[in-house]
């Protein structure tokens, strides 16, 4: 794609990284195929090719209107178009850029403006969410049926063990989910201690950065990143193995501060650190795999019969390119996995997308969730908090994170673990 970027953008980084996206771009049109508003809107402006074409019209010198800002801000930012493009267009790190300039150029009205500002301000700060959520949970009877689908039912965080052990990894808390699920952090804590790990936690890490920095407050969302490796970064030196990540949506973002900071002195060589010892939860127990089977046991220790459906996050697929991982796992420990049709499209829920585009996400969850509910399963399990908690608020099947699932296997009772084995066996 030729382009003639305006004098302002010459230069300057996020011009120059622009440039070289655009120019990648061949304008095959194999992005529309799998991109969901594309799907529900059918307008060449609300799938891949048309938004990049927008972004170019923008750095190019046109100005930008409500128009341009609307078709950008319904792009889910799932990067399914990344994964199905031939060329490699990095079309999530365009659609950053060119929505951090759209900003700058078309004021939002008011109810947006404060919309965005209550999102970016509230949910990274746990200590606000946090007795936030306490009040929707106490209140939740009483809520509308739309608001009340988005506050989840109280939980039970679980006991976090004990430290005893000299390898050592760091963990996220994060900022939404350990007040939305709580459970799912001790469950990874659980399930690394029985295999010989601890979980380190630094309490001046927050809020990953996505939040803000998807929301076009790019500045905050970076000042986000650095407070969290100053956080990590004692750590570090004292031989943490790896950053864990449970949340799929904070893993993806984490694993990309080397670039967001490459042009930070203070940060870059830290920030390429970071980015290189974080791993999703799935990378560190695949390697420990061959130890789960041995305590869970190659027979379905979840019950005969007992269904799973998983739903793997954008930003797990097609964000950190892992697939099959989660899947690979569950089933070495008997459990009946299944991945619905279109496993590959979103659910809708896409961070704060849930928020500020209701209308076209319970669209995408519903189709999502009849797809899940056709395979039969009775229970359904994701990697992201977001998936999870939009899932759940649009059906009664139980929805989970698959670490959860983990943990309760690992945490039945050996004997009826060895029972079960020898009389599967027989059976076959």
């Amino acid at each position: 794609m030729q382009t003639n970027l305006a004098p302002q953008y010459q230069g300057t980084p996020e011009g120059q990284e622009a440039e070289a996206i655009l120019r990648s771009c061949v304008h095959c049109g194999f992005c529309t195929a799998t991109c969901p508003t594309y799907q529900l809107l059918g307008d060449e402006l609300d799938g891949p090719r048309g938004r990049i074409y927008l972004i170019k019209q923008v750095l190019e010198g046109t100005p930008a209107g409500p128009g341009t800002q609307l078709h950008l801000d319904r792009c889910l930012t799932c990067r399914n178009c990344e994964t199905t493009c031939p060329s490699g267009v990095e079309y999530g790190r365009l659609l950053d850029i060119g929505r951090g300039i759209v900003e700058q150029q078309v004021p939002r009205p008011a109810m947006q403006r404060a919309a965005r500002t209550l999102l970016r301000e509230v949910l990274p700060r746990g200590w606000i969410f946090k007795p936030a959520m306490k009040a929707g949970q106490w209140l939740r009877p009483a809520l509308p049926a739309a608001l009340r689908a988005k506050v989840a039912r109280p939980a039970s965080p679980g006991q976090w063990p004990a430290a005893r052990h000299a390898r050592t990894m760091l963990l996220l808390d994060g900022c939404v989910q350990p007040a939305m699920a709580p459970n799912i952090n001790a469950a990874t804590a659980r399930v690394l201690d029985a295999l010989g790990i601890g979980l380190a936690v630094a309490p001046k890490a927050g809020c990953c950065g996505a939040i803000r920095y998807h929301l076009n407050d790019q500045a905050g969302g970076l000042d986000d990143m650095r407070r969290n490796i100053d956080a990590w970064w004692p750590l570090v030196e004292a031989g943490a193995e790896a950053i864990v990540m449970t949340s799929s949506g904070c893993g993806v973002t984490v694993k990309e501060y080397g670039h967001l900071l490459r042009h930070d002195a203070a940060y870059a060589a830290k920030a390429a650190r970071i980015s290189a010892l974080t791993r999703d939860v799935s990378e560190v127990l695949c390697d420990l795999q061959a130890e789960l089977v041995d305590r869970v046991g190659e027979r379905n220790a979840a019950g005969p019969g007992h269904k799973v459906a998983f739903h793997p996050p954008c930003t797990l697929q097609h964000g950190q390119q892992i697939r099959g991982k989660v899947e690979g796992l569950l089933r070495a420990m008997g459990v009946d996995v299944r991945l619905c049709a279109d496993s590959h499209l979103c659910c809708g829920s896409s961070g704060t997308y849930s928020l500020l585009q209701p209308e076209l996400s319970t669209q995408l969850r519903d189709r999502k969730l009849a797809a899940l509910q056709a395979t039969g399963a009775g229970e359904i399990v994701s990697a992201n908090i977001g998936c999870q908690s939009h899932l759940q608020g649009g059906t009664a099947t139980p929805v989970g994170h698959w670490i959860e699932l983990l943990d309760r296997l690992l945490r039945q009772p050996r004997q009826a673990r060895q029972e079960r084995k020898p009389a599967a066996q027989a059976a076959a």
